[in-house]
């Protein structure tokens, strides 16, 4: 509506700001910061410079982005025009001390090492009656249904074997080339599953449905397993010790919310430092670090997070390439893997969400031809149906997280692939209910206007 109000009064800076908090909201934080027409609070700033509100929401878009400085800019003019706005001054600190600490980082940082934390001096009380990691590492499918039992009462695994079971699948994803190769066996099929945000308990639903996970039921998660959910450990922890109970046939690629910046922001770091402590939340983030960013299934269907590149030529050996041991830079194709989204618009456009880019159905063409692949899955937006063919039937967005943050009513779903044919089949599902842990509990606040 605002969009609309727009063509009959184009020179409205306080629409133009509005559209942007609107963006905000959407978590287009592309749209709601940048200098693009209709792309809103920097048009607002143009037409007002004095307008507080816009550059209020510009600031809060480049903070969602992790672009400090810039953010920093923005909340110095509303803190001028506007001495005592105490929210405003808030996030500016907030912005200030992110960005000293990321200075920090990098001053002292010379090269690249891996922490390790040791758990051999936890002691675990005698009172604990959880799941014990065995000391040789070697769990089967019994255990981690016990681990799921466990989880589903909401109760919390010792830290010591939190911190064995890091440690472990750290070192295997770390043998891993980034483009991780994946066959399904003649006669056989495997299920791809898109975001699941720490809903714990959706999750459980689609191994009820579909099976748990086995040699001749293999799966492949592809990234978001954290954020947002407030059962983020629960998740990712599961997800982890099927990995660690098949390691050849449960597969697990890194999204864009497997990243510091992301999970500052929309709760899992929150969350693992409420149910364990800063140690153990490096620990995750290196184990991030070490996650593929993509997958060939039967050297034809590519299953990757976000999206396509911003040129032409980009091949799967750049993919395998990549080194993928450290945080995502802000662009590049390491970047744009995790972050890009299909547009049904030809060639290239801005990304809706200020990081990668829009790429059209032409373009998904040509990079599937010239990698002689057949399909593109890539999960990273929600989807009514949990599901969205695009692009002649060529790309295909899954999304397993249903009730998106308890609000968005839509369904999730998965794929089941076959290697006959390695036709798409989609099984969408409704949510369940949860025990009374709303989604962003443990978000940051300054997310809220």
């Amino acid at each position: 509506m605002y969009t609309a109000a727009l063509q009959v009064d184009p020179a409205s800076a306080i629409l133009y700001a509005n559209l942007s908090l609107v963006n905000f909201k959407l978590e287009n934080y592309g749209f709601a910061q940048s200098s693009k027409p209709h792309s809103d609070a920097s048009k607002a700033i143009e037409l007002d410079p004095r307008y507080v509100k816009a550059y209020y929401r510009r600031g809060s878009a480049l903070f969602a982005l992790s672009k400090y400085k810039e953010a920093i800019r923005d909340l110095k003019a509303v803190c001028k025009i506007v001495p005592d706005d105490a929210d405003a001054k808030k996030k500016l600190q907030c912005a200030q001390k992110e960005l000293r600490s990321i200075q920090f980082a990098e001053s002292i940082e010379t090269e690249r090492a891996l922490p390790v934390l040791n758990s051999d001096s936890m002691v675990v009380p005698e009172t604990y009656a959880g799941p014990v990691f065995p000391e040789n590492g070697t769990i089967d499918a019994e255990w981690v249904q016990g681990l799921m039992a466990y989880y589903r009462g909401q109760k919390a695994v010792h830290k010591k074997f939190i911190v064995q079971m890091l440690n472990k699948v750290r070192s295997l994803f770390t043998s891993y080339p980034s483009l991780i190769t994946v066959s399904i066996p003649t006669d056989g099929e495997m299920t791809v599953c898109g975001d699941v945000h720490g809903q714990y308990y959706d999750l459980m639903t689609i191994f009820e449905r579909n099976g748990p996970p086995s040699p001749t039921n293999p799966y492949l998660f592809n990234g978001d397993f954290v954020d947002r959910g407030s059962f983020s450990v629960e998740v990712v922890m599961t997800l982890i010790a099927w990995k660690l109970c098949y390691p050849d046939h449960f597969h697990m690629l890194r999204g864009n919310h497997e990243t510091r910046n992301m999970n500052k922001v929309y709760g899992f770091e929150g969350e693992v430092k409420e149910k364990y402590d800063e140690s153990v939340m490096n620990l995750f983030s290196e184990v991030f670090c070490c996650l593929p960013l993509a997958a060939v299934i039967n050297s034809k269907v590519l299953v990757l997070h976000g999206g396509l590149f911003s040129r032409d030529g980009i091949t799967l050996d750049d993919i395998r390439r990549i080194n993928r041991f450290m945080e995502p830079p802000e662009s590049g194709i390491m970047s744009e893997l995790l972050w890009s989204d299909p547009s049904k618009e030809r060639g290239w456009s801005q990304s809706k969400r200020g990081v990668g880019v829009a790429f059209g159905p032409d373009v998904a063409h040509r990079f599937l031809d010239a990698n002689g692949l057949d399909l593109l899955i890539r999960s990273h937006e929600m989807k009514d149906d949990g599901y969205e063919v695009e692009a002649d039937g060529r790309v295909i967005t899954i999304f397993s997280a249903p009730n998106y943050c308890d609000q968005m009513h839509n369904k999730g779903a998965y794929i089941r692939l076959s290697a006959a044919n390695l036709k798409p089949r989609f099984t969408a599902f409704p949510a369940v209910p949860h025990p009374p842990v709303p989604a962003m509990k443990y978000a940051r606040p300054f997310m809220m206007f």
